[in-house]
């Protein structure tokens, strides 16, 4: 039977991290797909020579993501995961197909936006928190945002060449029909979650989850975190093929080594942050690496090791934030509205995912890709602000609900 004092994650503590890993991947490999190849791409279709319209496109499935994030979440809460996850990945694949389909930058634009529909991210994360113990959390969060980090490189090195091979349309239908995959793992490998614990006080109110200050500090961090991604990838491939003379076929040259690396010293980072209690100041450092990145990328970003190594240390930054911020989320939210806390969580990082891309393509557009950099590195400087201010974590809380279902390895 499971102890409570083991410091092992259990059998199933491991299977919900790694189907619910393979989930995000599945998904989030159909969204990065078309970010090494569409900008170059939507040059040849109507409309896409205007560079705010490709970053509408690029990020647009973040502004209804952060449309329904929320309302998915406290669905979440109420009907059970499952079925809002299953839910969620239907109404993504048919905004793929309807990409797949589309005979200009604007169609593109709405198959985008019906993806974004599919607002699961805020589920997935809650059902990782009800499956996993609070001192795991960290590790399965880190097992999420690092197939999230692994499906970008294999996106990054893959997407050239089905681009080549299938064509625009063919890689919007890859996408849906990954996410069709996905439902095969919610039906059949991810474990059941435990039933909703029972809280005396009963839901607490929107606006206190909404409203919290600690929680207010990690969501404007998601913000600017995915805000600067997106952003980024609007200058970044072209600055490539332009500034470092790197044809689009061998940008994986690029990408794929910045980000295996990068997991190198994320891994240990995650580890002295969970052993040693040092959370806090690993999100700190990890905050300063993507500033120092946005001033790298400014003052000396126009060769390809240049670009390499400032996109290797973003890299490192953002896989340790992306395991971090979830995970400390969870820990801050009261237990009866996790669904709720990581809807509104997640429905600001898709609106730095739409912001982002809006943004990126706006600047670049007008005053060129070190505006673009300079606006990512002000609103970082401001996050990490927030962060060296930030409250001490509360104490890690063992609930027996997540211990009574995790099972002996």
């Amino acid at each position: 039977m499971f102890s409570p004092s083991s410091d092992r994650m259990t059998r199933d503590e491991k299977r919900a991290g790694a189907s619910l890993a393979a989930i995000f991947a599945l998904r989030m490999l159909g969204l990065f797909l078309i970010l090494p190849v569409f900008a170059v791409h939507a040059q040849g279709i109507p409309g896409g020579n205007d560079l705010t319209l490709v970053g509408i496109a690029i990020g647009a499935y973040g502004l209804t993501q952060s449309m329904l994030q929320i309302a998915f979440g406290a669905a979440s809460d109420r009907f059970g995961r499952k079925p809002v996850i299953i839910l969620g990945l239907v109404i993504f694949a048919i905004g793929s197909l309807v990409a797949a389909m589309a005979p200009d930058i604007y169609w593109v634009i709405a198959g985008r936006i019906l993806q974004g529909a599919g607002a699961i991210s805020a589920a997935v994360t809650a059902l990782a928190a009800d499956l996993t113990r609070e001192q795991h959390r960290t590790k399965v969060m880190a097992m999420i945002g690092s197939s999230i980090g692994l499906v970008f490189a294999l996106s990054l090195v893959i997407a050239p060449v089905l681009y080549q091979a299938i064509g625009m349309g063919g890689l919007f239908g890859m996408t849906g029909a990954l996410a069709l995959a996905a439902i095969l793992l919610v039906l059949y490998v991810v474990p059941e979650p435990p039933p909703p614990e029972q809280h005396d006080d009963g839901p607490v109110p929107f606006s206190k989850i909404a409203l919290d200050p600690q929680l207010l500090r990690l969501n404007f961090g998601i913000f600017t975190l995915h805000l600067a991604q997106m952003a980024m990838f609007v200058v970044i491939p072209l600055a490539l093929v332009k500034a470092a003379g790197l044809a689009l076929s061998d940008h994986w040259k690029v990408y794929l080594p910045a980000l295996l690396l990068s997991f190198v010293l994320m891994i240990p980072a995650i580890i002295v942050a969970e052993k040693k209690n040092k959370t806090k100041q690993v999100f700190n450092a990890a905050i300063l690496l993507i500033l120092f990145t946005q001033v790298g990328f400014a003052m000396f970003g126009e060769g390809v090791w240049s670009l390499g190594f400032f996109l290797f240390v973003f890299f490192v930054g953002f896989n340790i934030l992306e395991a971090s911020l979830p995970s400390m989320i969870s820990r801050i939210a009261p237990p009866q509205s996790k669904g709720l806390a990581l809807g509104i969580y997640n429905t600001t990082q898709a609106f730095g995912l739409a912001a982002g891309g809006a943004l990126g393509g706006f600047l670049a557009q007008r005053l060129g890709a070190d505006a673009v950099y300079a606006a990512c590195g002000l609103l970082t400087l401001a996050w990490l602000g927030l962060g060296l201010t930030m409250a001490p974590l509360p104490a890690r809380v063992k609930h027996p609900v997540a211990q009574a279902v995790a099972q002996t390895n």
